[in-house]
């Protein structure tokens, strides 16, 4: 069947949109529509490269090049591997769904069928993500220096711990690792009827989902933390800082 380059081109442009959309959903970027459609139109542009009789090896790195400058136009820079990932993740998955289909008959029709399909799937895609990452999105890597040594914890913004060192006001993120404290620094608190002194260090370095965190200490927990695999409790303060 004689294929047309124009119905190439808007098919190509099609898919690309609904990548770089469900890419913009996925991961709540604050860009104008606009930078979307620009980085459809270069991908779509550069699909003349199929046209060309070129090593097949050179046609892979070509087209990571291609979807490479397709997320620099859409959403810049920041944060570029997340957004490759999560791009191709879509990709993949509608990839996936068009290798399902034989289009060598009704070849048109097929092609209806796949675009609505498509956006059927990353809707879905979409929306089952958020959900998953709305029960989770207060769930962070938390890493700390002490002594030389790294420790690695699983931490969860708690908006009930407003704790502050008295004279730096310094939040506290509380652990319940056993850590021999060199200098220790006695917090008070009070919870409902109850209170007491917590006993805090003040970290070399803490890193919290690849930002590093100051004027904070680290306090060693009375209670055992245990929520839902988490060891750490972050205080509610940290929330404006990491979201």
């Amino acid at each position: 069947m004689k294929m047309y380059f124009e119905f190439i081109f808007l098919l190509n442009f099609m898919l690309d949109f609904m990548i770089l959309y469900g890419t913009k959903r996925l991961l709540k970027i604050n860009k104008a529509k606009y930078r979307i459609l620009l980085g459809s139109l270069f991908g779509s542009i550069t699909t003349s490269i199929i046209f060309i009789d070129i090593d097949i090896i050179l046609l892979f790195f070509l087209k990571i090049i291609i979807s490479i400058f397709m997320i620099i136009i859409s959403f810049g820079t920041f944060n570029f591997f997340q957004k490759i990932f999560y791009f191709y993740v879509i990709s993949l998955l509608i990839g996936g769904f068009i290798y399902c289909f034989d289009l060598n008959n009704n070849y048109y029709i097929h092609i209806i069928f796949l675009i609505v399909s498509s956006l059927f799937i990353v809707f879905i895609f979409v929306k089952e993500y958020l959900i998953f990452k709305y029960y989770y999105k207060d769930k962070y890597y938390v890493t700390f220096y002490y002594k030389n040594k790294k420790y690695q914890l699983e931490g969860m913004i708690d908006t009930g711990n407003q704790l502050l060192s008295p004279i730096k006001r310094e939040s506290i993120i509380l652990i319940n690792l056993k850590i021999p404290i060199d200098k220790v620094i006695y917090v008070p608190y009070k919870a409902l009827n109850t209170t007491g002194v917590i006993p805090c260090f003040r970290a070399d370095k803490v890193v919290i989902d690849e930002k590093i965190i100051t004027n904070c200490l680290i306090g060693i927990a009375t209670d055992k933390i245990n929520l839902d695999g988490v060891n750490c409790i972050l205080p509610n303060i940290l929330k404006e800082i990491l979201c």
